[in-house]
Parts: structure tokens; sequence; C-alpha cells
């Protein structure tokens, strides 16, 4: 056994299939890393890729999604009703080394509390799911289960050839294990299909931070992207897949005919393949709408593109913005509205259940989209465009209510009672 029980451990273990990039949970990971820090626990990393740092990391290629081992299980795995005795051996190959590698990383590291982010929840590397499982039920070991959305939220996981693994993972019942959700609906779910009780704690935003504004660096990228005086910029800050909803931001783009509206597509990410890109290009090609998406002006950072130009990040993105589109079918909670309320942008918003149930109640001011754009969400947009002082009220009010409802503060308050839960001074 690798736990030393006592009242007071310090040693944070984060797990996931990835920390890297700007997907919501390694957002997410990171303001609870942050947090934690101000708490006074130390904090390291077990993933398959990573940008943390690598004194507090370990690197396990199979703990990816991407890792083309894990990628041919999953296509192996799901659409179909079962498995052959090869994917089964392949399964527990993997579960079996990456468990050594758990029981590696939580000695070498002197871990005491895992933090298991999503990997416990949407089964993107069953593996990995398995193992994780296997080490706590053996250990006892003290574990959050962050889960950020699960597997029945998503049609291509509904048919599967390992419906026992994922009942058995995808969150396991172990005793030592407090779950945790982003949502009100999700743990009404999980209670339902689990008989598990869970804690919401809500994305949340450092919105005592300073926003980036527009600087020396940045000011150059609208004309980078070929804008001119007078063009609006619509921002989309999230991954190109179909949830999204992109097509609806090139809708809106192209139902304002008497401006001259660039739609960036902030993420280069494509983790459901490259099908949705093409529709949306096309799209945005149907309604003469100038789209970019997928450019090498934009990264995770800031850097150097290989001809000399600028890289740009997306914070540099938000800082030029002239409206953020938001008109996501589904999302667990929403990491891109909040940034957007940080920013002091105005949102247009399909209003997705999560949204619906535990953020429109709160009284944000956005234009709103109920499943497809109506002439009043277009007039609605084309007013914070032209009124300053509506745009200026609206985010004003926005930022108040964010800074009120969904701060680092109200993480810190929500992490301590789960913590104590264990038994823990913090």
């Amino acid at each position: 056994m690798y736990l030393t029980r006592t009242r007071d451990f310090r040693r944070i273990g984060f797990v996931s299939t990835r920390f890297a990039g700007t997907d919501g949970v390694s957002l997410e990971t990171e303001k609870w890393a942050t947090v934690l820090g101000r708490m006074g626990f130390e904090c390291f990393y077990y993933c398959g890729l990573s940008d943390r740092p690598a004194e507090r990391t370990m690197l396990v290629e199979e703990a990816y999604f991407g890792h083309p081992d894990v990628a041919a299980l999953q296509t192996l795995c799901f659409g179909v009703t079962e498995r052959d005795e090869e994917i089964t051996g392949e399964i527990h190959y993997l579960r079996q080394l990456l468990k050594k590698s758990l029981y590696g990383f939580i000695a070498d590291f002197r871990v005491d509390l895992l933090v298991v982010e999503n990997a416990l929840s949407i089964p993107m590397n069953i593996p990995l799911g398995l193992a994780i499982t296997e080490v706590i039920a053996e250990t006892g070991m003290p574990a959050i289960g962050h889960h950020h959305d699960f597997f029945w939220e998503r049609q291509r996981f509904l048919m599967s050839g390992v419906d026992d693994y994922l009942d058995m993972a995808f969150p396991p019942r172990l005793h030592s294990i407090n779950h945790v959700v982003i949502n009100t609906e999700a743990r009404a779910q999980l209670g339902r299909r689990r008989g598990l009780s869970s804690t919401v704690i809500p994305n949340v935003y450092d919105f005592a931070a300073r926003p980036r504004g527009i600087d020396e660096y940045n000011r150059t990228l609208r004309a980078d992207l070929g804008m001119g005086e007078g063009d609006v910029l619509f921002l989309q800050p999230t991954r190109v897949i179909a949830r999204k909803g992109i097509e609806h931001a090139i809708e809106l783009a192209s139902r304002l005919p008497e401006r001259r509206v660039k739609l960036l597509v902030s993420h280069q990410e494509r983790d459901e393949g490259s099908d949705y890109f093409r529709r949306i290009v096309e799209y945005a090609g149907f309604l003469k709408v100038d789209l970019v998406a997928g450019s090498p002006l934009l990264g995770s950072s800031r850097g150097a593109r290989p001809d000399g130009g600028k890289i740009y990040d997306l914070w540099d993105c938000y800082a030029n913005a002239d409206l953020v589109t938001y008109p996501s079918a589904y999302e667990g909670f929403g990491n891109a509205f909040l940034e957007a309320v940080f920013y002091k942008k105005p949102l247009m918003v399909n209003r997705y259940s999560i949204f619906e149930s535990d953020i429109e109640p709160i009284g944000f001011k956005t234009a709103l989209m109920d499943t497809y754009i109506t002439d009043e969400t277009v007039r609605h947009v084309r007013r914070f465009l032209d009124e300053p002082e509506l745009r200026r009220e609206a985010t004003e009010r926005n930022f108040e209510l964010g800074t009120r409802y969904f701060s680092y503060e109200l993480l810190e308050q929500r992490l301590r009672t789960v913590i104590m839960n264990f038994g823990v001074v913090g």
C-alpha cells in the first residue's frame, strides 16, 4: 500500500489523459491546481500529454487517448455490441501497464490524494479508467473524481461492446472516492444511474485577475487576419466539433450583410475528426461568410511562425473580439462563457440545457438563440454592436455576476468542503 493515512496530507496527484492546451478539462485543472496551491497543497500530474512542469509530471504515452493503440481500441469498442478475445486481451495489457505506472507515480511523488480529471467519466481511454479504478480499490487511497461529462451524454458511446467496463469504472463505486460534477443535471443523473452522491463545483474563473487588453503584441492581430477599419470580429472560442454549433455563428454573420464580419474559430483541436471542419468551411462558402478556422496564426501560446510572423493565443483573440458566439448544442458547463464574461465581451448564446438550468437564472445579459437563430437574436446582436452604452451596461453586469457566483473564492470554499470529507485538515 502506497498511502500513509494522516489527517494533514499535502501532496495531490492529478490524473487524466492529457493536461495540455486550452480544452476545458486542462483549463479547469489548472484553476484547481492554482487554488489548491494557495491552500497549501503541492500538485503533481500523471497523463499522456502535458504542458505542466516536467519536474512535477509523470508522462506515460499510453495514457493519452490519441495514442495509436488506445485510439484503435476506441474504434473497435464503440458502435458495436460485442468484442472478441483479442480486444479484451489488448485492453488488459494496457490496463496492467498503466496500473504499474500509476503505482510508480504515487510512490515517486509521495501522493496522498488523487484528483481524477474526467478519466473516470468519459471512456476515451478504457484501460486508463480500469487502471485508476483498480489502484484506488487496492489502496483505499482518497480520490476525487472530477467529472466534466459522462459517457451517457455522448451519442457515440451509447452502443458499445464494453458495457461491463463502463459499469465498472465510468465512474466506479468505491468508498474512498468523492465525486464532483460541474452542473446540477449531472448530479441528478449520477444519482439516478449509479446511486452515487456528488458535490456540484461549477467551472470558475479568476475574476480578481486583470484581463489582457490590446497591447503592442496583439494590436496587429486584426490586420494579420486581413481585417480593415470598421470590420467586425466574431470570436467562436471553441474546438471544431459538431456540438459547438459553429454553423449557427456562420448564419448569424451572414444575416448582418451591412457589416464586414469575420468569424474566427480560436481552437485548433479536431478531436472528433475532420468531417465537421469540412462541413463548416463549405457552409461558410455557401453563405459567403469570411471564416477563419485552423489558422497558423493561432496557437496555445504566443510565439513565432516559421515565416517569422506572430502566433497569437486565445487571450489575444478575446482582446480583439467585438462579439463572442457560443451556440453550443451541449456543454457540461461553459468555460468559454465565463471567459467572455471576464473579458467583458457581449455574447450570443444558445440556450443549451445546462445554461438554461444553472446559468441563465442568475441573470446574465446576452443575445439568446434557442436551437436556431431568429430575427430577435440578430436584432439583439445588432444592438450590441451599434449601442456602446447598452454593450457596456450588459458586460459590466455580467462581470459582476461572474465575480459573485463563479470566482476562485467559491472554488476554494467547495474544495475545502470536499477535502474535509476525507477527515483532512486543510
